[in-house]
């Protein structure tokens, strides 16, 4: 073969900023990862390992956290395993599973581009995608036409993607406020479950106490069959659960 014609072998491992190593090994720690290498000089470096996951990070003592937009995306092939052996690890070291502030996981959710994926983000800031394809158009599908399945898809775009929560909560906001037209019980939980999720990141804690009650509400006038529609949101309103909103601040195992 031409050698202007092979292709290598590669690997590409993304390197991600923190300020100090120490709190982000504690987080990937939790979440099971193994840390394979780590050296405090001449420049704070370290790498964690998950199976064939594997991350880099390096220490900057000018490195903001909550400004930071370092980001990286985990293929896999078994997205929910993964979610939940992470949730299961962040309950297991921090008795609760963190939904706000750093670090944080967020919903697991089939997204509107072809994949199903959550969001975790770590005491660096570092924002770590992990999604699994469930179809292979990986385009973002047209909005739907329908008042309430319209707003459900821009404020989970928003959300979830963009990670833009205040335009999220405005979408809700204003579908939640029309008088003409009504969502299906199911819209109604998601939106809420959501309104909720967006509601804690921004801070706004009288928010999402009222929009989980109300969630809770909905979601025990579901049948069986609509509640298994929506298993993960349903799960993530568990998350979400009062004593959430009682202790703020960042979490310490």
């Amino acid at each position: 073969m031409d050698r202007h014609t092979k292709k290598a072998t590669a690997k590409t491992i993304p390197i991600l900023p923190c300020r100090t190593l120490q709190p982000v090994l504690d987080f990937y720690s939790a979440l099971g990862f193994e840390i394979t290498f780590q050296q405090k000089s001449p420049n704070p470096f370290a790498v964690v390992a998950y199976g064939e996951i594997e991350l880099q990070f390096f220490g900057l003592k000018a490195h903001d956290p909550q400004a930071s937009y370092s980001t990286c995306y985990v293929l896999t092939d078994d997205v929910d395993t993964l979610y939940e052996a992470f949730r299961s690890g962040l309950k297991a070291t921090y008795g609760r599973i963190p939904t706000r502030g750093l670090p944080r996981i967020g919903t697991l959710k089939d997204m509107s581009y072809g994949v199903r994926q959550f969001l975790m983000t770590d005491p660096g800031g570092n924002c770590i995608r992990v999604g699994q394809k469930i179809s292979e158009d990986q385009h973002h599908r047209p909005a739907p036409e329908e008042t309430f399945a319209r707003a459900l898809h821009n404020a989970s775009l928003f959300a979830d993607s963009k990670e833009d929560p205040v335009g999220a909560a405005k979408i809700i906001d204003r579908v939640l406020r029309m008088a003409d037209e009504q969502p299906t019980p199911v819209q109604l939980l998601k939106l809420l479950v959501l309104r909720a999720d967006v509601a804690l990141r921004l801070g706004d804690e009288d928010t999402a106490r009222t929009a989980e009650a109300r969630a809770q509400a909905a979601a025990a006038q579901l049948t069986q069959e609509e509640r298994e529609s929506v298993r993960d949101d349903l799960e993530r309103l568990e998350d979400l659960r009062p004593q959430d909103l009682e202790r703020p601040g960042d979490l310490k195992p």
